[in-house]
């Protein structure tokens, strides 16, 4: 499997910072080419945005399709080996994954296998463009393989996302005379503490909703009194948010306004007999191809918890197991 390391490795090498998509679109464009040329396949480019595609790449009417997404997070890492991992930005998510998905394709290819799909979406990482760009372009697959890092176990769920920006205005004065004033941070500070002791909703097989207070700004200097400030929040959710948007509204005012930035659902997903399965915290552009690419699966190797750190890496073992998994997949869901 040495060449599946060096396409990794090569894949990590390609700089593919949100937006940034164009070159590694490229690379993946000529590799899928190649491999339909050799196996009268076809590739399209489904245009996202100006300068910004999807690939996709098809062998006969797709029953089941292998997808994941091109674009890292910041910053850059190069890559390197150290005999058991490869290390560097993307190698758990998700240049590793496109990588073994690669040599499913080409080991289902070599036995004779047909009517599969691979789909490289743009934008994850941000917004899920991509992948809210293919809902809008079904090719008739049945069912759709995304790939995350799940150390190779089919998830059976995974958490929502629900954000917020809370704002506070207030009053600027000197602050030697604060009663002049009226304190946009300290209207914030009590919107939050309140908004931190709501009772966050739990579902049986995902578990907890989480919320975490990721940014807070404010004020204009430490002799002013602040007329300005701004939190902003993010609430892995777990089933419906109905009764939780409400509660946030609530609990911010009267000091400050609760302004939804961003609800992703929380998925159930599917199993099947005889692989592993797990449940992850995070969210996916599953949620985001809605029902057009079919019956969505979550799986992958690496795992989430050095994704998006400067420790970044997968395990060669992983990255071999997966395409074995992959292929295996394919296989089974054909037969459905």
């Amino acid at each position: 499997m040495d060449d599946l390391f060096q396409l990794t490795r090569t894949l990590i090498d390609i700089e593919s910072i949100t937006p940034n998509e164009r070159q590694i679109g490229q690379f993946l464009f000529d590799y899928l080419s190649d491999l339909a040329t050799r196996f009268n396949g076809k590739v399209e480019r489904l245009t996202v945005e100006p300068g910004r595609d999807n690939l996709f790449a098809h062998f006969g009417d797709p029953i089941v399709t292998l997808s994941t997404h091109m674009d890292t997070v910041p910053p850059f890492i190069p890559s390197r080996d150290d005999g058991t991992d490869i290390w560097g930005r993307g190698a758990c998510d998700t240049k590793g994954i496109i990588a073994s998905m690669l040599f499913a394709a080409q080991r289902l290819l070599a036995s004779g296998k047909r009517n599969f799909g691979l789909l490289f979406v743009v934008g994850e990482e941000r917004n899920s463009a991509g992948a809210i760009a293919a809902a809008q372009m079904s090719r008739g697959s049945k069912y759709i393989i995304n790939g995350e890092p799940t150390e190779n176990q089919l998830a059976l769920g995974s958490k929502g996302a629900l954000r917020f920006e809370i704002v506070a205005r207030g009053r600027m004065a000197h602050s030697a005379y604060p009663e002049l004033g009226e304190s946009a941070i300290e209207k914030l500070l009590n919107a939050m503490e309140r908004i931190r002791k709501l009772p966050l909703p739990v579902d049986s097989v995902l578990g907890p909703s989480t919320l975490n207070i990721g940014i807070i700004r404010g004020g204009r200097a430490p002799n002013v009194i602040p007329d300005e400030a701004v939190a902003e929040i993010f609430i892995r959710v777990v089933g419906d948010v109905t009764d939780l948007r409400r509660q946030v509204r609530s609990a911010a005012a009267p000091d400050a306004e609760a302004n939804e930035v961003l609800f992703i659902p929380a998925v159930h997903l599917g199993s099947l007999p005889g692989f592993a399965t797990t449940v992850v915290a995070y969210t996916t552009d599953i949620p985001a191809f809605g029902s057009a690419w079919g019956q969505p699966f979550l799986l992958g190797p690496g795992t989430i918890h050095v994704a998006h750190t400067s420790d970044e890496r997968i395990p060669k073992s992983q990255l071999t197991a997966a395409v074995d998994i992959y292929s295996q997949l394919v296989e089974r869901l054909s037969q459905q």
